[in-house]
């Protein structure tokens, strides 16, 4: 009797550690590693431009308000390249090109020395920069500050004296630039950025033809504090990591 007893308490026993073990809690499944911005990326961006300077001549001829205008649109592409190290620290490389197609860059009309009613029209319609990038990143969210050249391509400049367009000749058209932005990585290895820049231009020069009216023939107008600030939206996909 007591062995029969005993077989059922083993047997008894045996059961719930069979259940036990069906009970057990599941394997915890390991945690996604941290994503890495490093690699090469293309993309696109929309956004807005905005374009700013003065014009002044050694005649003494000012040309006010230096065309303060709004670009209803600007858009174009980038490529780069980032590399991440130490935890979250990214440093990186990028060219971007923009289209700035609606800039209208126009100087408010003036009455010169010589009794003639001025304004020059200096339109910018592109703009390129290459850039080094420095930031930080929290997992999927970057955010980075940049700095390097640009080079501003323009349609001929023109002033209209007393109505009458004349072209004009002028020179180079580059500068600096200095950012910053804010980009996630939303799917895979795409991403999505907000970002600001600001483009100091060097001071460009304009020579009035000598078909131009008397007095103001061959008079050189300055552009000066020149300057652009974009404003735009983009996407990137990355190849990579490497």
């Amino acid at each position: 009797m007591k062995r029969s007893a005993l077989a059922v308490a083993l047997s008894a026993c045996a059961a719930s550690a069979a259940m036990a073990a069906d009970m057990a809690a599941p394997a915890l499944i390991p945690p996604a590693p941290p994503y890495n911005w490093s690699g090469f990326y293309v993309g696109g961006n929309l956004g807005a431009a905005w374009t700013n300077g003065t014009f002044s001549d050694p005649f003494g001829n000012s040309l006010s308000g230096g065309g303060t205008s709004t670009t209803q649109f600007a858009g174009g592409g980038q490529v780069g390249a980032n590399y991440q190290f130490w935890g979250g620290t990214v440093i990186g490389v990028e060219a971007d090109f923009d289209w700035l197609p609606n800039t209208n860059n126009t100087s408010n009309a003036i009455l010169d020395t010589f009794g003639n009613t001025d304004s020059l029209t200096a339109n910018n319609r592109w703009l390129t920069t290459v850039t080094g990038r420095l930031g930080y990143a929290f997992d999927r969210v970057l955010v980075y500050g940049k700095g390097g050249g640009a080079w501003v391509g323009s349609s001929t400049p023109t002033i209209t004296i007393n109505g009458v367009p004349f072209s004009t000749n002028g020179n180079s058209n580059w500068g600096w630039t200095a950012g910053f932005g804010i980009e996630w990585a939303f799917a895979g290895t795409w991403s999505v950025r907000a970002e600001y820049d600001y483009i100091g231009l060097n001071s460009q020069t304009f020579t009035v033809p000598a078909t131009a009216p008397a007095g103001i023939a061959g008079d050189v107008f300055t552009g000066n504090n020149r300057n652009i600030q974009l404003l735009t939206a983009g996407i990137n996909y990355k190849f990579g990591p490497w």
